[in-house]
């Protein structure tokens, strides 16, 4: 079973992805405790909070509320609510402490993509054709570290930056790990102008990719 905070049809407005409709699955229970996080309505699944899968797809707003759905509960959902996108992006929350193998390949039977966003500090456990983007939580509160095995899984590096130290980390973890991806994201966090820039000028020299939060700019989910 999967803890499942929302279900919801939008654009993809992030990494290798950007622009492509896609249908977000965000889960429910993250314990990295990314200081800047947006979405820390997802961090604890507290009981109290239970709802039916339906409603966390009529959602208003953020909120805490979660409901309890397998692959094939989800896959139905997809196909009543009449979504028409054919890319699935599976986040959270920490998506990684599930087991998305059996919701992978469930989709990838019915003629889905899917994608899966994690922090890289736990197992990832998905079929070869999921592409994974790894964003690299680094000296986060909750004391988990980044796994040199999400690296060499990775097919896209997405790293948010405000400042040079955030650069560095993200150079120190390809020495400790080994592993220099051919596709590296940098994301300014909140769109600051100085982030921005960092970014900008960090992806110019290193021959990098700039990812700028599309849907953000948007105002779009």
């Amino acid at each position: 079973m999967y803890q499942i905070n929302e279900i919801f049809e939008t654009i993809q407005g992030e990494a290798s992805f950007t622009g492509t409709p896609s249908i977000f699955v965000r889960l429910q229970g993250c314990p990295v405790g990314c200081s800047w996080c947006d979405t820390k309505q997802t961090w604890d699944a507290k009981t109290s909070y239970v709802v039916s899968l339906e409603q966390t797809v009529e959602k208003k707003s953020d909120s805490e509320h979660w409901a309890k759905a397998d692959a094939e509960d989800i896959l139905a959902l997809f196909q009543s609510r009449g979504y028409r996108a054919k890319h699935v992006v599976i986040t959270g929350g920490e998506p990684c402490l599930f087991d998305l193998n059996p919701l992978c390949e469930l989709l990838h039977q019915h003629g889905y993509s899917t994608q899966v966003e994690t922090s890289g500090t736990f197992e990832i456990k998905v079929p070869a054709q999921t592409w994974v983007t790894v964003s690299p939580k680094i000296n986060m509160r909750g004391g988990y570290e980044v796994l040199a095995s999400a690296m060499k899984r990775a097919n896209e590096i997405k790293h948010p930056v405000a400042m040079q130290k955030h650069v560095d980390e993200l150079e120190e973890l390809f020495k400790a790990t080994g592993v220099h991806p051919r596709l590296v994201y940098l994301q300014p966090i909140s769109q600051k102008a100085k982030a921005t820039k960092l970014a900008i000028d960090t992806c110019i020299k290193k021959n990098w990719r700039l990812s700028v939060q599309v849907h953000k700019y948007l105002g779009i989910n």
